[in-house]
């Protein structure tokens, strides 16, 4: 099996459009824009959501790791809070948000999230359905 990878840091100060801007260009390097534009869709908006979480409840900067092994993309990010692993939480009707692990577990495959000795990583999984 043969993998790739890329991975960049993205400050708190305008990361997240900068984070799903790096994601397209690398997923377009693997054809998934012109064959799965749905499954991009996804993974960005995981990106944007885990993005910016890592700005908003952890106020650190997100380093976000894109892999390919053949048969799933891994997007995971990591930041400095070690406060613990989050889990999805139903959210308030009337607040904007808490919504972020829910959408991501309802658009990726699986996702998961683990604590580090500085912080914690998410990583979610894409199969991508190929539309062609």
């Amino acid at each position: 099996m043969r993998a790739v990878g890329w991975a960049r840091s993205f400050p708190v100060s305008g990361g997240v459009r900068e984070g799903r801007r790096w994601a397209r260009d690398h997923l377009r390097s693997l054809g998934w824009t012109e064959d799965a534009p749905e499954t991009v869709d996804d993974v960005l908006l995981t990106v944007s959501e885990l993005i910016t979480n890592a700005h908003v409840h952890a106020h650190s900067s997100a380093q976000l790791v894109l892999t390919w092994d053949s048969r799933c993309l891994h997007v995971s990010v990591h930041d400095e809070d070690g406060s613990g692993v989050p889990a999805p939480r139903t959210p308030d009707a009337t607040s904007p948000g808490g919504r972020g692990l829910a959408l991501v577990d309802a658009v990726s495959d699986h996702w998961h999230a683990h604590a580090q000795a500085h912080g914690k990583t998410i990583t979610a999984c894409f199969t991508p359905v190929v539309t062609g």
